[in-house]
């Protein structure tokens, strides 16, 4: 089959609509092998109807309802998103509660990485200093001082892979005894205790902000080991309005003073092996396009099962892409109290939604539907199959920690930055990052894999897609194969392998998740 032969996808033998899949999209008139014939043009990624459709009748992509016909559809038309209708919300009673039962498969055992052990028995991808702050007005000085650490002592603790500071948008201005303030102070503290830092900490601080150190880490929540082996119940701060500072090199002294303390630490972890059940993956998607339910996030929930047979954990995030199937997920649960936590999430994160006078269809972006996905319906069908077919096992709530293994759900907003903000939080080392349309977001704290979902997108961004799924699509490759390449590469990304986003330090700030209001 030549690229020019036309192509189609649909999902289900129940569904009405396919998707094309040619780059550039087909014109009118273009006739399919069994004789499916376009009335218009149809864009790449975009739906085509397989029958008549009268007004009102369901369209049906995923064998679920993403809409219903806003007028007659002739088959063969590109069936556009002004053509749907958006059906409500699925309500939150009455749902299937750990229904689905499979048959548990068989444990995959032999995969390892070479990993740095944590005291606590974390294990990290990467040995990194971190730097937490605990107010954004000394991010300015503490990105200063993290240029210096690099240029000045870096060189001197070869072990040690990099230094970042935690920099966020938190810390005053805001209502920090509100019952939701809990959120991004638990966030940035367990953030500063991610595998990855090595059990180590440091603080910088104003002095007069809403979230002082002692707030962030209470004495003993984050015992420190010190450069003479010993070990600290608080974490080194740095404060720049003490008394003290005289003179901006004075602070940035401090903070190299104290960086260097931590850097001795750091440096004396070495990578030993470790089995594939001490990852902790998180899985996410952005910049989506109608191909994300179809190539690359199939191909990461195929090995989203891996990880799982593997021991290994994987969250799955992103509330408002994953409502509208918040049944198949419920029917998953590997008990009734963890279906209940996952409504539970979804009611909360609707109040949150009406508060702010919106509902679930604001998540859709002009890319989203540029790239053939007409609602947050179609949207959310294709985003779930990231999490595979293994019970889910647990539930977390933003910002909390990781306590248990399996596949488990976080619930986080749909915003690429805060999602990859909360997963961080809750433990993650490596991170899976799917995308249609494009992006090149990264993380300084943890290895992402970009995937990409089409074969234009991972010709054209050769140098920033890690792994390209596309190939699924056009039939040279499937999504087990797919896969399996894909939980080979996690393994040598966290052994060491540098992805895309760390060779070229693309790099996102951190955004906390804040519901509680700001003053």
């Amino acid at each position: 089959m030549t690229a020019s032969t036309p192509r189609r996808i649909h999902m289900h033998e129940n569904d009405n609509v396919a998707i094309v899949v040619n780059d550039g999209g087909l014109p009118a008139g273009t006739v399919f092998a069994d004789g499916l014939t376009l009335v218009e043009g149809v864009p790449q990624g975009h739906k085509v109807a397989l029958v008549d459709l009268a007004q009102g009748d369901a369209v049906i992509r995923y064998n679920v309802t993403i809409g219903r016909a806003a007028r007659a559809i002739p088959k063969g038309s590109w069936v556009s998103e002004q053509l749907l209708e958006m059906p409500p919300a699925r309500e939150l009673d009455n749902l299937p509660i750990a229904t689905v039962k499979p048959a548990p498969l068989p444990p995959l055992e032999g995969y390892t990485f070479q990993g740095y052990r944590n005291e606590d028995g974390s294990v990290g991808t990467r040995n990194i200093l971190a730097i937490t702050t605990t107010v954004q007005c000394v991010s300015g000085v503490v990105d200063f001082a993290v240029k210096r650490i690099k240029a000045e002592l870096l060189p001197r603790y070869p072990n040690v892979d990099d230094v970042v500071g935690l920099e966020h948008t938190y810390g005053c201005g805001v209502a920090i005894d509100a019952p939701n303030a809990m959120v991004p102070i638990r966030t940035l503290h367990n953030i500063s205790k991610n595998p990855n830092f090595g059990g180590q900490a440091m603080v910088v601080s104003l002095g007069c902000e809403k979230l002082q150190p002692t707030r962030l880490f209470p004495k003993g929540s984050i015992p420190i080991r010190k450069a003479d082996n010993t070990i600290a119940d608080e974490a080194p701060v740095v404060c720049l309005q003490d008394n003290h500072h005289v003179g901006f090199m004075s602070m940035i002294d401090s903070i190299m003073q104290t960086a260097e303390q931590q850097l001795e630490v750091l440096n004396r972890r070495q990578r030993v092996t470790c089995p594939a059940s001490d990852l902790v993956v998180g899985v996410q998607c952005g910049g989506s396009d109608a191909f994300s339910g179809v190539t690359a996030n199939p191909a990461v929930g195929f090995a989203t099962d891996l990880l799982v047979r593997a021991g290994a954990t994987v969250m799955f995030s992103e509330v408002t892409e994953v409502r509208d199937g918040i049944d198949q997920l419920t029917s998953r649960a590997v008990n009734e109290e963890v279906a209940q936590a996952m409504i539970r999430e979804m009611d909360w994160y609707d109040n949150y939604l009406k508060r702010g006078g919106v509902d679930r269809s604001a998540n859709t972006t002009p890319g989203n539907k540029k790239g053939g996905l007409s609602n947050i319906v179609e949207k959310a069908m294709g985003s779930i199959v990231k999490s595979g077919s293994s019970p889910i096992s647990g539930v977390l709530s933003p910002g909390e920690k990781l306590t248990t293994k399996g596949l488990i759900y976080a619930a986080t907003p749909a915003s690429d930055f805060i999602c990859g903000t909360l997963q961080l939080a809750a433990g993650m080392n490596l991170h899976i990052f799917t995308t249609g349309r494009g992006t090149p977001y990264g993380l300084a704290e943890v290895p992402v894999i970009k995937v990409a979902t089409r074969d234009d997108l991972a010709r054209r961004w050769h140098d920033l897609m890690d792994v390209n799924a596309g190939r699924i699509a056009t039939g040279e490759a499937t999504i087990e194969s797919v896969g399996w390449e894909l939980f080979q590469l996690m393994l040598d990304v966290a052994s060491g392998k540098k992805t895309w986003a760390e060779h070229w330090k693309l790099h996102n700030a951190l955004v906390l998740f804040n519901p509680a209001p700001v003053t």
